[in-house]
């Protein structure tokens, strides 16, 4: 199993490209299923659950074509698929697969919605609390779906289609308001979603299914509109670049000190993370290639955060902005809303000198003047890239065992990080 291998101590200068969004790539390429025409995304980048999705996809009977290199081709910029869903040969989903990752879940909508049927395995995934599908459910069964849960499967089924309905969420769920777009554009009627999700990968997913031939509006807000359409056809699409990723890089030069350029990064999709960053006292200027980090001399000032669906602090960014308050000058808070148990780095925060007290909800975080570098595990991915960014500042050397975490949602970190003068390596086992 690979290990990460961190030398503490160095600043990061120059650039670091920005992937396409992980969050946004996985239900684009499930949309796939909702026509039998290719679907072509640009900007796709190179994870290990793009790479799981598509054995799952395919076990659908979904071709999954990747554009050849070729001689020259950059390394930076994202992959080009050619999902093609012509003939869906099984529409049921294994326990074997979707055990794996939690968003594949999510196949249920369009196989529904196209085909009439999907079985589909209760997920696994991240081992961030209960993280419940009942809200997806919902969803279907307000588009007129007849739901069975049997032998730990969801069995779904509408013989005579998907027909529009109000579907009005208790809380804001990203997930729910995904299988609700792609259920309600094949839907005969109106649909109208209340309480939607308003992330910026929400909006991705809109913007591709209209291209495809849905009509969807508002996308963006809590209120979204879909008139179901009969089919939808191929489109071409570009991922958005990923948020998380920028702001991760982002605390990490925060944390270590330097210079770097953010390609390809956009403001608007996380400025409240900016704000927080710029509040520590990192500067934050927006160029036309993209955001630009700085942090020179100067300690790190305490902040209080509480995380919120968007436009609030991400969830996403909690463990990260954890790591870089632990050498704050005073006393952070963090408290958590949006998930249970997503403290588990806290313990191995702990161990490379952070002082964090827990209380429910809310970490308060003593920062101190150094941090050591000791062995330290990963427990699941937003977790494990807060303990590569205190190792960056810690004094001495830091292994970080089970990376596979980090493989889902970060492309060729260590190069990217090397590249900007950091001392990191992969150790393969």
């Amino acid at each position: 199993m690979d290990r990460i291998r961190i030398v503490g101590g160095q600043r990061l200068n120059g650039t670091i490209p920005i992937s396409g969004a992980k969050n946004a790539t996985l239900p684009l390429m499930i949309a796939s299923l909702l026509t039998d025409q290719t679907l072509i995304l640009d900007n796709v980048p190179r994870l290990a659950d793009v790479g799981l999705l598509q054995r799952i996809l395919g076990n659908h009977g979904v071709d999954v074509m990747t554009a050849g290199k070729r001689p020259g081709d950059d390394p930076n910029s994202g992959r080009t698929l050619h999902i093609s869903a012509k003939h869906i040969v099984d529409t049921t989903a294994p326990y074997e697969l979707v055990s794996k990752m939690r968003a594949s879940f999510w196949v249920i909508a369009p196989l529904v919605a196209r085909m009439g049927e999907a079985k589909v395995s209760m997920p696994g995934g991240c081992a961030i609390g209960t993280r419940p599908v009942d809200l997806l459910i919902m969803v279907l069964e307000r588009l007129g779906t007849q739901i069975e849960i049997e032998s730990g499967y969801v069995i779904a089924r509408a013989k005579k289609g998907l027909r529009g309905g109000e579907i009005v969420f208790p809380k804001v769920t990203v997930g729910g308001t995904h299988t609700a777009l792609m259920a309600a554009s094949l839907a005969s009627g109106t649909s109208v979603i209340e309480n939607a999700a308003r992330e910026p990968e929400i909006t991705d997913v809109a913007d591709c299914l209209n291209k495809m031939g849905a009509k969807i509006s508002g996308a963006g807000t809590s209120r979204i509109v879909i008139e179901g359409v009969p089919k939808l056809n191929g489109a071409r699409h570009s991922v958005l670049p990923d948020r998380i990723e920028t702001g991760t890089y982002a605390m990490a030069v925060a944390m270590t000190g330097g210079d770097v350029l953010l390609q390809n990064a956009r403001p608007e999709l996380l400025q409240a993370a900016l704000d927080v960053i710029a509040k520590t006292g990192a500067t934050v200027s927006t160029t036309n290639e993209g955001i630009r980090i700085t942090r020179n001399g100067g300690g790190i000032a305490p902040v209080e955060v509480t995380t919120a669906p968007f436009p609030g602090f991400p969830t996403d960014l909690q463990a990260q902005l954890m790591a870089l308050m632990s050498r704050a000058k005073g006393t952070s808070r963090i408290t958590e809303t949006i998930f249970e148990n997503r403290f588990m780095h806290v313990q191995e925060l702990a161990r490379l000198g952070a002082r964090i007290h827990l209380d429910g909800e809310t970490a308060t975080i003593e920062g101190v003047e150094k941090l050591k570098g000791a062995p330290v595990m990963a427990t699941d991915l937003r977790a494990s890239v807060s303990l590569v960014i205190a190792a960056l500042a810690a004094e001495g050397e830091t292994m970080v065992n089970r990376v596979y975490h980090l493989d889902r949602g970060f492309e060729r970190l260590e190069e990217k990080l090397s590249a900007c003068g950091a001392s990191i390596e992969r150790l393969s086992a």
